[in-house]
């Protein structure tokens, strides 16, 4: 819980810095000038945002997935949050936003957002093995 809000309050932290007069980022411009997420990504800060907001235990998309063919699928527990992890990586380390992107920096507010993703994971794993079911070895009854 405390890496979605984490996550949801980085978007509105500097995550990237403008280093000269030619660095363009959405609407930032200019040398020295730093740019919040929710400004200078598009279609990823709503994403960001769904991740952040989305319900950190397991056992809560269990009771939403469990259909009587099925029972709970357990593939998609964790995808929205992890998912909001693999996109930060992405736009901080492979292929930041904006021109020329070697005049582009990242900034504390991705740091933030990293930080977050990484508390999701460790707590999405620690829940779903506390809430896994606890299997037999072979022959016991």
């Amino acid at each position: 819980m405390v890496g979605g809000i984490l996550l949801g309050v980085s978007l509105f932290l500097a995550w990237y810095g403008l280093g000269n007069q030619n660095a363009v980022l959405n609407g930032c411009r200019g040398p020295n000038r730093s740019c919040t997420a929710w400004s200078s990504l598009s279609v990823v800060r709503f994403l960001l945002l769904i991740a952040a907001a989305s319900p950190g235990d397991p056992r809560v998309h269990r009771r939403a997935r469990v259909t009587p063919s099925r029972g709970p699928e357990a593939s998609s527990r964790r995808s929205p949050r992890l998912a909001a992890l693999t996109l930060t990586v992405f736009r901080g380390v492979i292929e930041r936003p904006g021109t020329p992107s070697g005049e582009i920096s990242v900034h504390y507010g991705w740091w933030v957002a990293v930080l977050g993703g990484l508390l999701i994971l460790v707590g999405s794993v620690w829940r779903s093995q506390e809430s896994a079911t606890r299997r037999k070895p072979p022959g016991v009854l």
